[in-house]
């Protein structure tokens, strides 16, 4: 008979993994993490987590706070949900993204954008690159194309399926599983319309940090691109890192930087003045 069978010894081994560490799992307090980003202190940290592969993350931050996504060893698959946290039914809208920006790729200085004509985040700082917001989330059949199985609880989850999971956390459901933004891999649109994937190898440590604009639900999924050629299933730990700052000044450069994102700011203004 096992010795965790007998409640007693349960209970000891339990309480013997107090202070165990695993480096994929939330820090906590936040404010307990480490190797910050430079000038950030640690009593602002609000969220740190580490987001095993194939894992996924969700969690609400506040207007003003700073998300840093940081892709640990070079290959990191981060696809991002994003909701704004009082009403659900605003979020995220890729085609809008690109369409009011007049530009397919994203990075440093550019804005995520709702379906009403917001802006939920702000890209301040890019030294990756290398996004994708035109291929979407991996599924349970294409998993299971590509490594014969892709069931959310097996070996080869897909990032629909923990996109699930981490939704449920806020009462939503698969219904709100919007069209998402895969961060991390390339994705370039070729002269005769193919979409051409760069799988890498791409160097470790580099980060995308978003600002949220309004107060957001976020949901990561850590898994392998769709269009990932690679017959294993490859991918490695992204950290996620938030802290409090500022909500964004009149003056911003982001905020100011074309008329198309200035309308879609004041609309933000508009709605917190009520």
């Amino acid at each position: 008979m096992s010795q965790t069978a007998d409640p007693y010894a349960a209970q000891a081994h339990a309480r013997a993994q107090a202070g165990t560490r695993a480096q994929a799992m939330p820090t906590v307090p936040a404010t307990a993490a480490v190797d910050l980003p430079e000038n950030v202190l640690a009593a602002d940290v609000v969220w740190d987590e580490t987001i095993a592969p194939g894992g996924y993350a969700s969690r609400q931050i506040a207007r003003g706070t700073r998300l840093r996504l940081t892709d640990l060893d070079g290959d990191a698959s981060s696809s991002l949900l994003l909701f704004n946290a009082e009403r659900p039914v605003e979020r995220l809208n890729i085609a809008d993204t690109l369409k009011v920006q007049w530009n397919g790729y994203l990075g440093q200085g550019r804005l995520l954008l709702s379906d009403m004509g917001r802006v939920l985040a702000s890209l301040v700082e890019d030294t990756a690159g290398t996004h994708d917001a035109f291929c979407g989330a991996s599924n349970q059949a294409s998993n299971a194309r590509k490594y014969g199985d892709g069931f959310n609880h097996g070996a080869h989850p897909n990032a629909r399926d923990r996109f699930s999971l981490g939704v449920a956390k806020f009462g939503l459901g698969r219904k709100d599983i919007h069209p998402c933004l895969n961060l991390f891999k390339d994705v370039r649109i070729a002269q005769g319309g193919e979409t051409v994937f760069d799988v890498g190898p791409y160097p470790p440590g580099r980060f995308v940090t978003l600002r949220a604009e309004m107060d957001l639900i976020v949901v990561l999924a850590n898994c392998p691109h769709v269009l990932d050629p690679r017959p294993a299933y490859a991918v490695t730990p992204l950290r996620a890192t938030a802290w409090r700052g500022p909500v964004t000044p009149e003056a911003d450069p982001i905020r100011n930087a074309t008329p198309e994102g200035l309308r879609a700011f004041l609309n933000v203004e508009d709605y917190y003045r009520r």
